[in-house]
């Protein structure tokens, strides 16, 4: 049985997820999309795993430089991960218009007010399909307290506490 494009994505769809930004570069270089296939692989080396499509700048950025940021977003952040997804119809270093973005101790964009904001070496890469699977080493985190944006069935959602 062949699994279809549409069923595929519809599918995956269903799964809710965190919504993150993944970021790369410095200066004009600078270059980022918004993702939910971001999670962990390990407390030793503290590591995660992202994948980015292998046809965008992001992709090719995180290649050339060996370095990424992950940034958890909260739930008032909706319209940075539209714009980060290209929504809005910015792409490149135009995306970072939006935001009061900072750069890390790294050199890497950081997002103030993201619950969490993690700075990357890549360990690993390989790739799958159209995407690009890095596998990086976490060198910094930044925290802050709120709640998450989460992302199914083409719409965003908020969390709420089961008694």
């Amino acid at each position: 049985m062949t699994i279809d494009t549409a069923t595929f994505r519809a599918t995956m769809g269903l799964f809710p997820g965190a919504v993150t930004l993944i970021t790369t570069g410095t200066g004009e270089m600078r270059r980022g999309i918004t993702a939910t296939a971001v999670c962990s692989v390990s407390d030793a080396p503290p590591s995660l795993l992202v994948c980015v499509n292998n046809r965008t700048g992001t992709c090719s950025e995180i290649t050339r430089s060996g370095r990424f940021s992950v940034h958890l977003l909260a739930q008032h952040q909706s319209d940075v991960a539209m714009t980060f997804a290209g929504a809005n119809g910015h792409s490149g270093i135009a995306k970072f218009d939006l935001g009061d973005w900072q750069e890390c101790p790294r050199g890497l964009p950081r997002l103030p007010g993201a619950l969490a904001s993690l700075s990357c070496d890549v360990l690993t890469e390989t790739d799958s399909g159209t995407h690009r699977i890095f596998i990086g080493r976490i060198e910094d985190v930044v925290q802050t307290a709120g709640d998450p944006l989460i992302y199914a069935g083409a719409q965003f959602h908020r969390l709420q506490k089961v008694a």
